[in-house]
């Protein structure tokens, strides 16, 4: 990998990398690690480029090993009941949750999708009501994702990169937390929010946002894409002051035209 987070929006994973930098964060991008060795001294790493390269070896104090995660789906007996999983082990589910077996259903980290708490729990209710007969459904567009560092980084919905590979015509607005009141007020103040829109119809297209209680403002623009908002409509809705949320609401006033206090 070339930056850290690489399915994160790229604006925002170099604001971001640059940021941890700052707090003393060392990155060794593009190396993959051939080696590694406990000793009575602790960690020692062997690692080179990515391409090839000269060897290079480093002692650490404790070493985290966080290359990603895989559903819990061996041992279970799925294969003698009939129910397919793919070559990740994950279990094969139609549009309505249900795997090969038809009164079986499953859910969350065991199926397809990212590996998360929430949209595991969405996924459980959807397919609770497709059981009791109701209309379950689960938005996979607005399922929001946060890094809770500090600052926090949280998105929902596209990525420049992915609306420009699309062919997807496309507004950007963003605010900095430098110039909202609440931020500086907390000595909190690096990031900002950035907004994504339908170049036409300035429907929300995507929401990233790098900064304070960044986890929690994401649901403004989960909310929004949920109900088919445009930037306008939550650029004109009041916000109270003095709050980080009137960050979210000067982006989007900067997708369609223009921010007040920047």
């Amino acid at each position: 990998m070339d930056r850290i987070c690489p399915a994160m929006d790229k604006e925002l994973s170099k604001k971001f990398q640059s940021t941890l930098k700052k707090q003393g964060f060392k990155f060794s991008m593009k190396t993959k690690v051939i080696k590694s060795e406990l000793t009575s001294d602790g960690v020692v790493l062997t690692t080179e480029a990515s391409k090839g390269g000269k060897e290079q070896s480093k002692t650490f104090d404790i070493v985290l090993v966080a290359t990603g995660r895989r559903p819990f789906t061996d041992g279970l007996g799925l294969d003698k009941l009939g129910i397919q999983m793919d070559k990740l082990g994950r279990i094969e589910v139609d549009d309505h949750f249900r795997t090969a077996v038809p009164n079986i259903y499953a859910v969350g980290d065991c199926i397809d999708g990212p590996m998360l708490a929430h949209k595991a729990e969405e996924e459980g209710i959807a397919a609770v009501e497709i059981i009791a007969g109701y209309a379950g459904h689960v938005n996979y567009d607005a399922i929001p994702g946060v890094v809770y560092t500090y600052p926090e980084v949280a998105s929902v919905g596209k990525t420049e990169e992915e609306l420009k590979e699309a062919g997807v015509k496309f507004a950007k607005g963003s605010f900095p937390f430098q110039a909202n009141s609440r931020a500086r007020a907390n000595g909190s103040a690096d990031g900002f929010v950035k907004i994504l829109t339908d170049a036409e119809t300035d429907k929300i297209l995507g929401v990233h946002i790098m900064g304070p209680n960044a986890g929690e403002m994401i649901a403004e623009g989960v909310l929004g894409m949920e109900y088919g908002a445009s930037a306008e409509d939550i650029a004109r809705t009041c916000h109270a002051h003095p709050t980080l949320s009137e960050a979210f609401k000067e982006a989007c006033m900067d997708a369609y035209d223009k921010p007040i206090h920047f």
